[in-house]
């Protein structure tokens, strides 16, 4: 059965409200702690410590951005012991892996888990399975290491809309762009200094993992959110004049990063934006990868492929306006690309809060 002090849903205020003073002031005004009501009131207290800031920061973010929350709670007190941030969500498939259960799921590129030893692993795998036929919308709430331990149905409508995979090329013939490239170059592709420069651009703007102010990019959080990341690089890029474009990767990929507390992240596909870059030799450009979440510079498509860990992973080429191939086909007024960007921002500050801010000087 589902963690009988676990409190799910959205935050539907916080008492005394939290809007008119900033968080420090607040907590100077209410030293006893703060009531937090979820809809349906189910209340449960914050109470001062030493990560009474931040926990009741991401609160206010959550309920601004009417997204729920998941809150472990002393049964006596209710006082909050632990605070996850969910996903709500439709199953795209599940299935077996080892000992344990692999689960896709539609708001995510992230490879998430059903492990047996969970004593709810039985119930939680007949509530994914039962999802996934009936194309229901759950609440899925899951560990930093994305094993999943706690899923219910929603009340909270996803806001993603089906959409086609698109073609590549769809947007015009590739053999338009490759006679381009190879006899315009000097018009169609930029150097390999501006190449940096486009990259240093994203790159700047990476957040800081303990404050997360809008509107940074969590690239310290790689896990999860790709599909917005590219897309407001994409964004910054077309707005310093460049044309990028984006690359596509699938596969059962696994990638070593410092920013993650296990040091690895898994991905079922991943995406970032492509700058065509010349090469010295008349007529001759190359892809190059804009990708801060895994490098400090430009790579090859090749290069980013080598790192994720699955040589037989495939690779599509699309334009930049396609935002996210198996839900939101499109995102021009980048609606859902700053709502997820804000999503996974409180992702960052809550792992921070948990396991102190990366990049975890004890990964390799």
């Amino acid at each position: 059965m589902p963690n009988p002090n676990a409190l799910v849903g959205l935050v539907g205020r916080i008492d005394p409200p939290v809007e008119k003073l900033s968080v420090t002031e607040y907590l100077r005004k209410y030293p006893g702690g703060v009531a937090v009501v979820l809809e349906g009131e189910q209340t449960a207290r914050l109470l001062p410590g030493d990560r009474t800031a931040g926990m009741l920061e991401i609160l206010e973010q959550l309920r601004q951005l009417r997204a729920p929350v998941y809150l472990e709670v002393r049964p006596e007190s209710k006082e909050i012991t632990r605070l996850l941030i969910p996903l709500v969500t439709r199953v795209s498939n599940v299935s077996e892996s080892g000992a344990d259960f692999e689960v896709d799921l539609q708001a995510s590129h992230a490879r998430h888990q059903v492990k047996r030893k969970n004593p709810d692993f039985a119930q939680l795998l007949e509530t994914l399975r039962a999802a996934r036929e009936k194309n229901a919308t759950l609440i899925v709430t899951e560990a930093d290491d994305h094993e999943i331990i706690d899923a219910r149905p929603s009340e909270v409508e996803s806001n993603l809309r089906p959409g086609a995979i698109p073609t590549p090329g769809k947007e015009g013939p590739g053999w338009f762009r490759r006679l381009c490239r190879r006899w315009f170059g000097c018009l169609c592709c930029v150097t390999p200094k501006r190449a940096q420069e486009l990259f240093d651009l994203c790159s700047a703007t990476t957040c800081n993992p303990l404050t997360v102010p809008a509107p940074c990019i969590p690239f310290l959080y790689p896990d999860d959110g790709c599909w917005a990341r590219a897309h407001e690089m994409c964004r910054l890029m077309i707005a310093a004049g460049a044309k990028p474009r984006k690359v596509w990767i699938d596969g059962k990929l696994r990638v070593n990063t410092k920013n993650n507390p296990n040091c690895f992240v898994k991905w079922g596909w991943h995406v970032a934006p492509i700058i065509c870059v010349r090469r010295r030799r008349f007529g001759q450009s190359e892809n190059m990868v804009i990708d801060p979440s895994l490098f400090t510079t430009p790579v090859t498509e090749a290069t980013w492929k080598g790192v994720q860990g699955d040589p037989n992973a495939t690779l599509t080429e699309t334009a930049a306006s396609v935002y996210w191939r198996n839900a939101i086909p499109t995102d021009p007024n980048y609606v859902d690309t700053n709502f997820r960007l804000a999503f996974y921002r409180l992702q960052l500050k809550n792992r921070s809060l948990q396991f102190g801010p990366p990049p975890y000087a004890f990964c390799p």
